[in-house]
């Protein structure tokens, strides 16, 4: 048999519709992939290295390959080709985001509870924020333990001030009080946690790959999307008691799906430097760049 030709970075489905990224994150937020042992990641990792390299080892099927890829896209960070740590990762969104938005939707009438569920919640956001930023913006700890507590602090203020204020209102009332306090706190958790690329810029190329330089417009383009796709992913789920299994493992992959993961940016848009930078090498070539905007 002839050795497999397989391009394993070209998505399986278009990205530049909502269904094709739909399908795609369907397969990658898969919950059964965080049961595999890291032993078996590394396996998928090996093979979509060597059908990059043009090695696949015989015998090997495209649909072998194809979950080699699931696999690799679950655990792996993007950027920096590194295997995420579980809880991180958006295939553990379900089984974490259920356990945590049941208590937190059980326990929220006693300002004891709602403080230490805020808390869970938030510590499992800035965990899964740190994890899927664009790694080539790095951040120290410092930053991570100053983010984490505004974060963290913001939630909790949110939710005791509206569990205090809706007191005396109707059950109804009073359950949407978890959610607002995560969409609050998702506004400052997510650009705390990815603070750096808001300051420094993140890496922007050209359809081709090649690097064009840093904009920090590109971060702040895709960090907005990112927070728009977090709060549309609890809403669901936050917003009522009901079948929160079935609705997390729909819009976890759905809100993935609002905006490509890899963006563009018009260059007009850039930032005055960088387009004068692209433009003295370019030309009027390059009419659009691209980034991670991460998840």
């Amino acid at each position: 048999a002839e050795p497999i030709v397989l391009d394993i970075d070209v998505p399986r489905w278009d990205q530049a519709t909502f269904m094709g990224r739909l399908r795609h994150f369907f397969n990658i937020t898969d919950c059964r992939t965080a049961l595999l042992p890291d032993s078996r990641l590394d396996e998928a990792k090996a093979l979509v290295e060597g059908c990059r390299a043009g090695s696949v080892p015989p015998g090997t099927t495209e649909e072998q390959l194809y979950y080699a890829k699931k696999l690799y896209d679950s655990a792996f960070h993007p950027d920096t080709g590194d295997r995420m740590n579980l809880i991180g990762r958006m295939s553990f969104q379900v089984p974490g985001g259920m356990a945590i938005t049941g208590f937190m939707l059980q326990f929220y009438r006693t300002v004891p509870a709602v403080v230490f569920w805020q808390w869970v919640n938030q510590s499992f956001n800035a965990l899964v924020n740190y994890t899927n930023r664009n790694a080539a913006s790095p951040i120290t700890l410092k930053q991570i333990g100053i983010a984490y507590a505004t974060a963290t602090s913001t939630a909790l203020a949110t939710a005791v001030g509206l569990n205090l204020y809706t007191k005396r209102a109707p059950p109804l009332v009073a359950r949407w009080v978890p959610f607002v306090a995560v969409a609050a706190a998702n506004c400052v958790n997510i650009p705390m946690m990815r603070q750096q690329e808001i300051l420094n810029g993140i890496v922007v190329t050209d359809e081709n790959g090649n690097k064009l330089g840093h904009s920090r417009k590109a971060a702040v383009t895709g960090i907005t999307q990112v927070i728009i796709s977090r709060i549309t992913m609890a809403a669901p789920g936050m917003s009522s008691s009901v079948n929160i299994t079935s609705l997390l493992v729909f819009m976890v992959p759905a809100a993935c799906s609002l905006f490509p993961q890899q963006c563009s940016l018009a260059t007009s848009k850039l930032e005055p430097e960088l387009r004068e930078s692209i433009t003295s090498q370019y030309g009027d070539k390059v009419k659009y760049v691209y980034f991670n905007k991460g998840l």
